[in-house]
């Protein structure tokens, strides 16, 4: 995602409730934000059991969604691993790529 430097900490402040309301989601496993040192770009690694996913599409971000999507610019949205229609219906309009696993391991 992209953000203009000036916006970065009210971007900051708004993502704080929702990584507090994300850890209580119980098929959440990793929800983390990175930004790179001149605060332009930022990425959220999250990482979610199957029946996880739709929950924190539904319930936990609408409340942050028009803010944060006032504060950044969604690029692109890698999806890792298997998706089910009902949640690649709720990340299309993201310009969600869907990559599935064909080899390797997860410990």
């Amino acid at each position: 995602m992209s953000i203009a430097p000036s916006d970065f900490e009210a971007f900051k402040q708004l993502i704080q409730p929702l990584v507090a309301a994300t850890r209580d989601e119980p098929g959440a496993i990793a929800y983390e934000y990175l930004v790179n040192a001149d605060r332009t770009t930022i990425h959220v690694i999250e990482q979610y059991r199957t029946q996880g996913v739709l929950p924190h599409l539904e319930q936990t971000f609408p409340a942050f969604a028009e803010q944060f999507l006032k504060l950044v610019k969604v690029e692109k949205l890698t999806v890792y691993g298997h998706v089910t229609p009902e949640i690649r219906a709720k990340l299309d309009g993201l310009n969600a790529e869907y990559l599935t696993p064909f080899a390797g391991f997860s410990r």
